[in-house]
């Protein structure tokens, strides 16, 4: 299911229906089970309760397990972020990193337009070396294992709001970036039982910029996504 329907889908249900009946654990329930298959439904339903409590390795284990109906879609990307982000890479940046990369659809996509780029791929899961069209290495987006300033570009795209200490990830994020950071994260209101596992929620760009401690950067709206595009001088 690709990533513009089912944030289609989100915006009827979080915008069209009473919030009495759309955080209800009744109505929500025929949803996850369809989502998630089935299974491990109980964690699911009350992960924003959870997961506070949960150590960094039993937390990684949750999404490591997971199977849901999105888990084979190659990126959580939109096609209007991935045209912008294309659009505004630094023009005189020779490198990039990008954080929490998966398999790297969007690695491979920046390597298309800007033959120029050295590529790099960094996540908790050591699945994404089966890209071999840019170097990986597996490390925790709480502490990354590069030095300061190591990347002209550093991107991250729906990874913060999952996060519990999203304030210590945005500030390695900002530690590793010598020359631009762009942050895509979901544009979405909280709910309790969201399909998502989202921790996080951004429906004003003026949260994120506290969040991010960026007031200045251009924060772009992508059909139901915020795009966060900053250079040196803004972060």
């Amino acid at each position: 299911m690709n990533r513009k329907l089912t944030n289609t889908i989100r915006f009827v249900m979080d915008e069209g229906l009473p919030a009495f009946i759309r955080d209800s654990r009744w109505f929500m329930y025929p949803f996850f089970w369809y989502w998630f298959k089935g299974k491990n439904l109980a964690t699911y339903m009350d992960f924003k309760k959870i997961a506070w409590g949960l150590s960094e390795a039993a937390f990684n284990r949750v999404y490591q397990e997971l199977d849901c109906r999105a888990t084979d879609r190659p990126t959580d990307l939109n096609e209007k972020c991935i045209r912008l982000m294309l659009e505004k890479l630094h023009p005189e940046a020779k490198t990039m990193l990008d954080v929490g990369c998966g398999r790297g659809h969007w690695l491979s996509l920046a390597g298309g337009a800007r033959k120029d780029l050295l590529l790099t791929g960094c996540d908790v899961f050591e699945e994404s070396t089966v890209n071999k069209s840019f170097t990986f290495k597996q490390g925790s987006i709480y502490q990354l294992p590069f030095e300061d300033r190591s990347f002209d570009i550093v991107t991250c795209h729906h990874t913060i709001e999952h996060l519990p200490d999203i304030h210590k990830a945005i500030s390695e994020l900002k530690r590793v970036t010598r020359k631009q950071l762009i942050i895509v994260t979901p544009r979405q209101r909280y709910f309790y039982y969201t399909l998502d596992l989202h921790l996080h929620f951004f429906p004003e760009k003026e949260y994120l910029q506290q969040v991010t401690g960026i007031p200045n950067g251009d924060y772009m709206d992508c059909d139901g996504d915020w795009c966060l595009i900053a250079n040196t001088g803004s972060i």
